[in-house]
């Protein structure tokens, strides 16, 4: 049971580091402004599809903006309460 308890340990480890190595080689540093208004919040980030779901608390209602990070821009937006 130790044995095979520690070679799951060892392929979990080996697994997640290989995963995060791809994330770091795939994740291009990139410079993103997502121009919205004073006053505005970033409530929550949640990745999506190759995607990042911002959620933003504006002046004028909150939305969710669908940023792509690779092109560096606003793919969409949904705003809510309309």
């Amino acid at each position: 049971m130790i044995i095979a308890g520690t070679v799951a340990l060892v392929v979990l480890l080996v697994q997640r580091m290989n995963s995060a190595a791809r994330g770091v080689a795939a994740g291009v540093s990139t410079e993103l402004a997502l121009r919205q208004p004073p006053g505005t919040r970033i409530g929550q980030i949640a990745p999506l599809e190759g995607r990042l779901a911002v959620w933003v608390e504006r002046p004028d209602g909150a939305r969710i903006l669908l940023v792509d990070p690779q092109a560096g821009k606003i793919s969409g937006e949904i705003r809510l309460g309309e």
